[in-house]
């Protein structure tokens, strides 16, 4: 979903907390490697060794970015009234609808900053991947609770529909992906 900053990371120092907010921010708007460490410093108002007192490389700062967007998504899902396993789905996905039309909507953040690091064995990718994995296994068991019969498929189905829904909001107009958003998850869930 759209990057949010977040002021409410337990172990985060006043300094740390600026330099994730200002990373998370141009990294967003701008993309990850055309952001500049020291342009983070400078808008951050650290000092170079608080920099790197807090992140050792620019790459634990990615981490520390994608980490701190997957813990927002997942508490956002956890947020979500408990219903049926069929409408809990159509609640997440509709997610993708909320994220997309608030404004501001530059794609997916996990999905930036895969295109960045094609390494998949890279720390940033195995961050990405752990997000990949727990979004598809939350959609997997929902299938299951709800008698699919094939969850895994369905749900990796559901995964590659976000993706897309994702980036075309970017592309066309998202003022048309909550029609696609319950579109797609009525003729999954409907097909069998």
């Amino acid at each position: 979903m759209k990057a949010k900053i977040s002021h409410s990371h337990p172990e985060a120092s006043p300094a740390r907390r600026r330099l994730l907010d200002t990373a998370t921010r141009l990294f967003y708007d701008g993309g990850i490697h055309a952001v500049g460490i020291d342009r983070i410093i400078a808008e951050a108002g650290v000092a170079k060794a608080t920099f790197y007192n807090h992140f050792p490389s620019k790459d634990e700062l990615v981490v520390a970015y994608i980490e701190e967007q997957d813990r927002l998504g997942r508490a956002a899902v956890a947020a979500l009234p408990k219903q049926s396993p069929r409408k809990m789905i159509a609640g997440i996905m509709g997610r993708i609808s909320e994220a997309v039309i608030a404004g501001g909507w530059r794609g997916c953040p996990f999905l930036n900053a895969a295109a960045e690091y094609p390494d998949p064995t890279s720390l940033v990718r195995r961050a990405i991947d752990a997000r990949r994995v727990w979004y598809h296994d939350s959609l997997r068991d929902l299938l299951a609770a709800d008698g699919d019969p094939s969850p895994s498929v369905t749900a990796s189905l559901l995964v590659a529909v976000s993706d897309g829904l994702l980036e075309s909001a970017y592309l066309d107009n998202p003022e048309k992906v909550p029609a696609l958003v319950r579109e797609a998850v009525a003729r999954l869930l409907d097909r069998r």
